[in-house]
Parts: C-alpha cells; structure tokens; sequence
C-alpha cells in the first residue's frame, strides 16, 4: 500500500508541474489576495481588475501584470454575498456578478454597476443593481440531485449579460447550462436558458469557473481548474454551439478566474491558499 500511494503521490505531482508549452506565470498575485475570484480587463483602465468571493470585504482589487496591486476600491452600497466573476462593457464600467450560490438556496442573486469614472477612486458605489432569477428553480434549495443554480461566470455583450452555472448535483454530469439575462435594473429579471454544454464527468477537473468573450466577440472561453474551451463559430446567441476547442493546461489549481487581454492572449488567476498567494497566467491561443 506505501509503495502504491507513493507513485500516486509521484503521478500527481507530475501532471502539477508539466505545463502546457503556451501556459506560463506571468506573476504572483498581489500578498493581500488570498482568494481572487475574477479577472477583467476594463478599456477606461491600464490594470487587472479582481474581487474576492463570500467571506471577504466587498473590495474592487486593480493590480498590473507584474502582480503589483495599485487599487482598492471599497464598495459602499452593496454586499458581497458571493461575489464571483467581473466583466465591463464598452464604455469601460465594470460589473460585479454577485451570484456564488453554493448551496442553491439564494433568492438575492444580483450584478451590479461600478461606473467607469469611479475606477480612480478609492471609495464607489454601485450605480445599478440588476435583480434577476431562475424560473426553472422552484425549491431553495432543490433536492441535492437537481442543485444545478450555482454560477461563478458571466460576460456582457449587446447589453445583455450571458451566465454559465457550476453544476454542483449530486450527479455531476459536466453541464453547464448558458443563460441571458437583460441589463435592466427596473425589474427583477427571469434568467432565459439559452443552451448548454457537457464539459467532462469530473467535478474537480471540469466544472466551470469563469467566462469571457473576445475583444472582437469571435471567441468564447469558460475555465476550469485544469482546462480552457473556446468556442467559435455560434449561432445567435448559443455561444456553446459552433465549433469548440479544449485545451489541457496540464496544471491543477484552484483558477477562478480568466480574461482576454488580446485575441490571442488569455489571462488567468488562481486563488491561494495558507501558505501563499495565487498568480497571474498568461494563455497564448496559437
């Protein structure tokens, strides 16, 4: 039995330290992030933009590529619940998509606004507060088999903000099931379902932690904590139909967040853990 746990131990080890040949680390993180959720790149900012999920201070974190933080921006109206993925719209505002739902039990799922303008600041609020939910979801939460409403990755595009769920069933299959939801703050909204995709059957490997869409909206990217799909070549607005790409990064850790920073260029951060912060990655698509 020691010898077989030994050459598990060594097996592990080397899938952990054989990379892909385009994944590198450009950085650690910043010392005072220990469990960075999110990674956006905003066009009114030279910096990554980063949170923290449930547990932490409602704080916006700006850092550069050198792993060097330059901005805390605290919150002041709204909190942070579970805040689980970052994206920004053309005018550089960036959104905070407050929609960690472990359990399955929350019916205060949000996004909120942080004006461009404020990014300079040290002290912003939210300036909208989109409200919406799941009409297929009836119980909170649902029998352990159906707690398929956890979601820590969304993008904006068109106005309109497109969410992929982290299947957390007792039955995990690999689906991730794609939802819109309007940029309207009036209303609380109804998630509409508008596709879904199987990424494999290991929770651990394959269950999705955060999304972004291309600088020229041909290339979708959601991630896990060993691997990235792209995808291209949708149809409407079902960016998990086309062709999709998987790429092994042949490097497992707890990655929860991921961005472009050009077509051919992905960032991605991980979150740390007691004993040492996490990193910026770069992914070069060719």
């Amino acid at each position: 039995m020691k010898l077989l746990s030994f050459f598990a131990l060594l097996s592990i080890t080397l899938s952990c330290s054989q990379t892909n040949d385009h994944f590198s680390i450009l950085a650690p993180l910043p010392k005072k992030l220990k469990e960075a959720s999110a990674c956006e790149i905003s066009k009114a900012s030279p910096l990554i933009w980063t949170i923290e999920d449930q547990h932490n201070d409602n704080i916006l974190f700006g850092f550069d590529d050198k792993g060097s933080l330059k901005k805390q921006i605290k919150i002041t109206n709204v909190e942070n619940n579970d805040w689980e993925d970052l994206t920004s719209d053309e005018e550089g505002n960036i959104y905070i998509g407050d929609f960690g739902n472990n359990d399955n039990d929350r019916q205060n799922l949000a996004i909120y606004k942080i004006k461009a303008s404020d990014l300079d600041k040290d002290h912003a609020g939210a300036v909208s507060v989109i409200q919406f939910y799941y009409p297929e979801q009836k119980d909170f939460p649902p029998k352990k088999k159906d707690r398929i409403f956890d979601v820590e990755s969304f993008f904006i595009y068109q106005n309109k903000f497109y969410l992929f769920t982290k299947n957390r069933s007792s039955k995990f299959d690999g689906t991730t099931v794609l939802y819109e939801v309007d940029n309207n703050e009036k209303q609380k909204l109804p998630a509409k379902k508008i596709g879904s995709f199987v990424t494999c059957g290991q929770f651990n490997h394959c269950a999705v932690t955060s999304a972004a869409i291309s600088p020229n909206h041909d290339q979708v990217a959601i991630l896990s904590s060993d691997k990235v799909w792209i995808f291209t070549g949708w149809k409407g607005e079902n960016f998990l139909s086309g062709t999709v790409r998987t790429i092994e990064l042949n490097h497992h850790t707890q990655k929860e967040g991921l961005c472009f920073k050009d077509e051919n260029t992905i960032l991605i951060t991980d979150e740390g853990n007691k004993t040492h912060t996490g990193n910026l990655y770069q992914l070069k698509l060719n």
